[in-house]
């Protein structure tokens, strides 16, 4: 059983309004960075995103939501407006967001007797008020019938403390939990190939937006998650493409925020879709969980299209162990988010790759066992000169980062690394996690590092 919660006790802001009225850019204005993607086109902001800010002392987390448009036949359009009810629902105040430029629109005395019936303290933030002539139609938006109407301008930031003390007058403080002990999870993967709906499988909510089409998810977005007492940190975020089929701006804007958030992560969920099988793209996709050394577990999703036949896993596991071989520590499961099928031992094994990847081991114990390698396969000999390992350290953990200080690191071989690698996943369960070698040449002036 997963119970959702956030892992501080911040009251909740939700910015809501039509497309193309600023939100994103007031968002990002509170925020103090930009997390939300902007851009002049129509709709981009698809999901809620979430983040903190800071204002007198007081901390708050704020959530962005996509563009209401409620006479849409467009499946993409009703999921966005459940999506913005959830955030409302999930919220301590509401900013309502309008255009100074074009008045009051029918769309926004929808949104207006919408928020109405959520019971929850709204105030109207009227947007591109850059002049001081666009302040002089301030009035007509009384007439959604919300007492706080404030003029702002979210791009030069006009108004936008008059706002934020606003806030802080409207919603009481509350205590600050001091839980951030969460493991943060990103999943990636091609467009597609089920991450959102994984995603609200394992918060158990529609927390992001599911399509039957590609590039419903344009931002990466957070979900906060506990289960069996351990809390985690979710992130979908936006399918990458290959660089050549990333055509508009906000592609790249959004395949760039998938690249931040894998760079954040603890463990990378590398979500591929069964019926597809393994392609080049989903190859780099997991290469970027190595190239940043995160631990990391391949997620084969729609496995129940497949499972009838059991040959497919024998030629999965084989197609794996050939196009992975670069990562062999990564962990595998067969997965339907769909159905549900295996997501139950999908929190085990991140708990699991991300013991691995904060695990240490105390010099002692790595010198006893490289003592033993050594006696086992003894370190070679190339061109009458001996490697010599005079000990080894552990240096760091996420990932686990070893020193060896040896006689001269060119007679270091790969491949003897290589070996010493995988006895030391054996013997000290490094499982899922990359690890990283620091070789130290022993003796020169100026320390000679080697990283691997």
């Amino acid at each position: 059983m997963i119970n959702n919660k956030t892992f501080t006790r911040n009251p909740v802001v939700s910015i809501v309004g039509r497309s193309n009225v600023g939100k994103s850019s007031l968002f990002n204005k509170l925020v103090g960075r930009r997390v939300s993607i902007v851009h002049d086109s129509y709709g981009v902001t698809r999901d809620r995103v979430c983040s903190e800010f800071e204002w007198n002392g007081r901390s708050f987390t704020i959530i962005d939501t996509g563009g209401l448009e409620f006479d849409s036949d467009d499946i993409v359009k009703s999921l966005i407006e459940d999506q913005v009810n959830f955030a409302i629902s999930s919220s301590d105040i509401v900013l309502f967001v309008v255009d100074s430029r074009s008045g009051v629109l029918n769309i926004d005395k929808d949104i207006s007797l919408m928020l109405k019936k959520c019971n929850k303290p709204v105030i109207v933030c009227v947007n591109k008020c850059d002049r001081s002539s666009d302040r002089s139609s301030i009035g007509e938006f009384y007439s959604l019938g919300f007492d706080q109407v404030i003029p702002i301008s979210s791009i030069h930031g006009h108004g936008t403390g008059d706002l934020l003390d606003l806030i802080c007058d409207k919603v009481p403080e509350q205590e600050v939990s001091e839980n951030d002990n969460f493991i943060k999870v990103s999943v990636l993967g091609k467009p597609n190939v089920g991450k959102s709906s994984l995603i609200n499988r394992l918060c158990g909510q529609n927390r992001s937006i599911v399509a039957d089409f590609s590039g419903t998810t344009r931002d990466s977005i957070d979900s906060f998650v506990s289960h069996n007492g351990q809390d985690y940190l979710l992130v979908d975020t936006a399918g990458i493409r290959r660089k050549n089929n990333t055509k508009s701006d906000i592609e790249k804007y959004s395949t760039f925020r998938a690249l931040d958030s894998a760079e954040r992560s603890d463990v990378c969920l590398i979500v591929i879709d069964a019926s597809e099988g393994i392609s080049s793209q989903d190859v780099k996709v997991a290469g970027i969980s190595k190239s940043y050394f995160k631990s990391c577990i391949l997620l084969i999703n729609k496995w129940d299209k497949l499972e009838s036949n059991p040959q497919n896993v024998i030629k999965f596991e084989r197609e794996i162990k050939e196009k992975f071989q670069f990562m062999p520590y990564v962990s595998v499961i067969y997965i339907s988010a769909k159905t549900g099928r295996n997501c139950d031992k999908i929190f085990p094994e991140i708990n699991k790759v991300y013991s691995s990847y904060i695990n240490r081991v105390s010099t002692r114990r790595l010198n006893l066992f490289l003592k033993d390698i050594m006696m086992r396969t003894p370190p070679p000999n190339i061109k009458g000169k001996q490697l010599k390992i005079y000990y080894m350290t552990q240096t760091g953990i996420s990932p686990p980062t070893f020193v060896f200080f040896v006689n001269k690191s060119k007679l270091f071989h790969f491949s003897y690394q290589r070996h010493i690698e995988n006895k030391l996943r054996e013997e000290f369960e490094f499982r899922g996690s990359p690890i990283r070698f620091v070789i130290r040449q022993k003796g020169d002036t100026d320390e000679y590092d080697d990283e691997f």
